[in-house]
């Protein structure tokens, strides 16, 4: 039996064995569902269940608590989870209750979340450590400390609390860095979806298009394959693909304008991250396609740096070194090669990494460095290769041909036994195959 998320329930009893195994026989790990919020007065935002609680369960529903207690003879894996409501679920939906949680998500006990204030101290008595993402919510934080203080008041009568408190994230990231073949199938779906978006907004786009009829466009394939956004769409059109962050979308696309669009969905709570930059008449003019060449160039740099055993920051290197000779050879900075790379000139068109881990979040859980060294890649992990050029519109140490002109390149890549997989390589990249896609 499976839930309709596309991961069998046998693989999250795995996940959840082996984080209990990892934490061992004496702790107790605690995590509660993510919370609902508040829109605008009584109307809430579409509620998106925490990834922890949804890579550990598929459980969508709010209010729910899991709690994982390793070695415990009347069962390891506890969910506290709303009742079942037949007027509540009139309205919005209807609910596993207890009952079925237990069927559905093969989980080995629930009780009702009401019920949670009575049985979780007694499952924090006799284990020495706690497991859990402090800080996150402070509500929650304020009752674990509760049922905490009235373990430990009750220390006369021989009952032992843990003392041990320690962060969840240490254990858990490090399992949802590296995919499984089921989660890569989803994120290549996600991927998939994303392509057909992309070009559907590049078909549409037409000088004095408005930026917010390609962000319908793009999400409007999103939802008609059962996807969503997996992050506020940017969709900048002229100088306002300078701004890496743009989120307005309101502005209107001029003629010679370059529109860029960095949008992804996520499926099945897993996420795509692409980002693409054309002309929004179909044909880059020469500055402009110089520019986009040297993208191109550096994220092609990076790539060949994505295989088992080499740095994660192997990939940003080879792309900032790609990136700074292009902008000598191109008369944006001056001087020698190794003097600009070693004074970082070239951060004045290039601000951000070249990367970042993907997964049930767009910019994904999983350390970067190890003991101040970067990390070597490993098949199974996955990530985004994204250089760009952005210069500024009111540069005057550059000539006004080139101002105003932002550029990024973005896709996501697997890393695989014998080198990568690009998951969204189905995309028209190059300037050439973006003007031929255009052009049909």
């Amino acid at each position: 039996m499976s839930l309709a998320t596309g991961i069998p329930l046998t693989s999250y009893a795995k996940r959840r064995k082996q984080l209990m195994r990892i934490a061992g026989d004496d702790a107790i790990l605690v995590l509660p569902a993510a919370p609902e919020r508040i829109r605008s007065r009584d109307t809430h935002y579409p509620y998106r269940q925490d990834s922890d609680f949804w890579y550990l369960t598929g459980f969508a529903e709010p209010e729910a608590v899991l709690v994982l207690v390793p070695g415990r003879k009347h069962g390891e894996s506890l969910l506290f989870c709303r009742e079942r409501d037949p007027e509540r679920e009139a309205w919005d939906g209807p609910r596993f209750g207890p009952e079925g949680a237990v069927e559905k998500l093969g989980l080995d006990d629930a009780y009702p979340i009401d019920d949670l204030d009575e049985i979780l101290p007694g499952l924090l008595e006799g284990r020495t450590r706690v497991y859990y993402h402090f800080g996150r919510d402070t509500d929650f934080d304020l009752k674990l400390i509760g049922w905490l203080n009235r373990v430990r008041a009750q220390a006369r009568q021989g009952a032992q609390s843990p003392h041990e408190f320690l962060e969840l994230g240490h254990l858990l990231d490090e399992l949802r860095l590296f995919k499984s073949k089921e989660e890569l199938k989803l994120m290549q779906r996600a991927a998939d979806i994303s392509v057909e978006a992309h070009r559907a907004a590049m078909r549409a786009a037409r000088a004095g298009v408005r930026e917010y009829e390609l962000q319908a466009e793009i999400e409007r394939v999103f939802r008609s394959h059962d996807a969503e956004s997996a992050y506020g769409s940017i969709v900048g059109a002229g100088v306002n693909a300078c701004v890496l962050h743009y989120r307005a979308n309101n502005a209107q696309a001029k003629d010679g304008d370059l529109v860029l669009i960095d949008a992804g969905a996520e499926y099945r709570g897993y996420a795509a991250d692409i980002t693409r930059t054309f002309p929004v008449n179909g044909r880059f003019s020469k500055e402009q396609r110089a520019l986009h060449d040297l993208v191109g160039a550096a994220q092609q740099a990076a790539l060949a740096q994505a295989r088992p055993g080499v740095p994660y920051e192997a990939g940003h290197l080879a792309a900032v070194e790609t990136l700074t000779e292009g902008l000598l050879t191109l008369g944006l900075l001056k001087g020698k090669l190794e003097k600009n790379l070693a004074e970082g000139s070239y951060k004045r068109y290039y601000r951000h990494k070249t990367g970042h881990w993907l997964g049930l979040d767009v910019h994904d859980v999983g350390e970067y460095r190890i003991d101040g060294d970067s990390r070597l890649l490993e098949p199974g992990m996955v990530f985004t290769i994204e250089p760009g050029l952005y210069v500024p519109p009111d540069d005057k140490s550059v000539h006004a041909k080139w101002r105003g002109i932002g550029i990024r390149t973005e896709d996501d890549v697997v890393v695989a036994k014998d080198g990568h997989q690009v998951l969204t390589g189905k995309l028209e990249r190059s300037a050439d195959e973006i003007e031929a896609l255009m052009a049909r």
